[in-house]
């Protein structure tokens, strides 16, 4: 283990980086702007996918997977997802490579091998999937049409973080079709909510359901909704959005069906997706200057247990004596490790283990068995207890449980201590630089002013919450009426 100490308070970024390496959760790669996933980080994304994807197919949608690429034409078709994506697109022209004549034993592409159409590779799919629907809806008995797709996306961004922001990415993305405007808003509201019930129960990280405003809302969509989550550093993160995308897609690519009466109408559409980003939301939310700190919902390892012995003799009575309460952790859907390699002492395993996040920690050497007891250690709190050996599975099933109930509850709090009412544009600027997180401020309404603040601190209108209060106010920033406070925060 390389991992560099430096605390959060420190430099947060290098805190942020160091543990996603050190934590064997994912290295930047050779292509610029991409990283590799490694076995650990993707054992985490596994679990954040079988948990998502339960959820979708209990509210009846179904995987399917889209081609890669995207020719330019049907790309462009709808003019402001086209526009909204075009300056992060990645574009294939030439379909073949050749010996390089000038340079032996190298290759170059061939001038003779140009396409005849552009490829753009996905940067969302909502072009080649509509293309695909106009082929599959003709009536009404073919709709709600409830689609989800699991992949990879490329957006070529200039300035990259692991798994915050990066070239390609993993992510799902659900594209529907309905009947009527009113179902596609429920399926729009409805996807929303399934992400801040997941954020919530599975990652333990609070977040806020609310609307974009227009200027921050998707290319192509009528309305986006979103969860909104708060960091450790005070900075907001954007974890998942739904779109509700009116008649906008099924009016370029012509998809159409026959009402109940016969009569020809363009479907409603709705998009929805949350990407590897949960990853960073996952470690910035819990994460300590020891390393990671995972929940027990997500952690492919939820308890491990580490033998102190001298010798053989000693590391098989403590084995005769652990497995079976192995077998029964792992009949209760516990993941248990037994980490009993002889090439690192049990000061190094404890450190490792810390280091990658394991919520429990159980200790047992000769003693122990004399005494029937273990110790255990909590990865969240650093708490010890010393436990005995009766009913230990259900000890440590609650153990989890409150684990993760604390998890959230204390990310909860950190939160609603980061949420602060101000009411003039001093106060804006002086929490914002000072104490960071939320704040909720009156906005007239206008981009022009969301704009303005932007460029004057950085800070954006992260959602309009749900259950905002309608009252009447003095924006913040210009002095003009305003009817609601909006959030504003800095963001990842």
């Amino acid at each position: 283990m390389a991992f560099e100490k430096v605390t959060r308070e420190q430099d947060y970024s290098k805190w942020y980086n160091n543990l996603v390496e050190d934590a064997d959760l994912a290295q930047h790669s050779s292509v610029r702007g991409c990283m590799v996933i490694k076995p650990y980080g993707y054992a985490i994304w596994e679990k954040m996918q079988s948990e998502l994807d339960r959820r979708f197919k209990e509210t009846g949608h179904e995987n399917a997977y889209f081609p890669l690429f995207v020719p330019k034409s049907l790309f462009e078709a709808e003019e402001k997802n086209a526009e909204g994506f075009a300056k992060e697109c990645a574009v294939v022209t030439h379909y073949r490579l050749e010996t390089d004549p000038d340079r032996p034993g190298k290759l170059r592409v061939d001038p003779n091998a140009k396409l005849e159409e552009e490829l753009i590779v996905r940067p969302t799919s909502e072009a080649i999937i509509w293309n695909t629907y106009k082929g599959w809806i003709q009536s009404y008995r073919d709709l709600p049409l409830l689609i989800n797709q699991w992949a990879n996306v490329v957006r070529w961004e200039m300035r990259t973080r692991l798994f915050l922001r990066t070239a390609e990415f993993l992510w799902q993305e659900g594209h529907t079709a309905h009947a009527t405007k009113a179902e596609a808003q429920e399926e729009t509201d409805k996807m929303v909510r399934v992400y801040e019930e997941f954020s919530r129960n599975i990652l333990a990280v609070p977040t806020i359901m609310g609307r974009k405003t227009e200027s921050e809302r998707f290319a192509g969509a009528d309305d986006t909704l979103c969860i909104e989550g708060l960091m450790q550093d005070g900075k907001a993160l954007q974890m998942g959005t739904s779109h509700f995308l009116g008649q906008n897609f099924a009016k370029a690519f012509d998809v159409k069906f026959a009402n109940k009466e016969g009569k020809l109408e363009h479907v409603w559409a709705t998009s929805w997706g949350v990407s590897t980003r949960l990853m960073g939301a996952l470690i910035m939310s819990h994460s300590d200057d020891e390393g990671l700190v995972l929940p027990p919902n997500l952690a492919p390892i939820q308890v491990v247990i580490v033998p102190i012995y001298k010798g053989l003799e000693q590391l098989d009575a403590i084995s005769q004596k652990i497995n079976p309460i192995i077998q029964n952790l792992k009949s209760k859907g516990i993941s248990v490790k037994f980490d009993d390699r002889d090439t690192q002492k049990p000061g190094f395993k404890f450190a490792e283990w810390e280091l990658k996040g394991v919520p429990v920690r159980i200790a047992i050497g000769n003693r122990d068995i004399e005494n029937g007891t273990v110790e255990v250690a909590r990865r969240d709190t650093k708490e010890k207890q010393i436990l005995d050996f009766t009913d230990i599975e259900n000890k440590i099933a609650n153990l989890l449980t409150a684990i993760q109930e604390e998890m959230y509850l204390k990310a909860l709090n950190f939160r609603d201590n980061h949420v602060t009412l101000v009411n003039t544009w001093e106060e804006f600027q002086d929490v914002l630089e000072t104490k960071g997180g939320f704040i909720s401020a009156h906005w007239d309404g206008t981009a022009e002013t969301e704009e303005q603040i932007k460029q004057a601190t950085k800070a954006t209108i992260r959602c309009i919450p749900f259950d905002n209060t309608q009252e009447e106010g003095t924006c913040a920033f210009s002095g003009k009426p305003s009817k609601e406070r909006v959030l504003f925060a800095k963001a990842y």
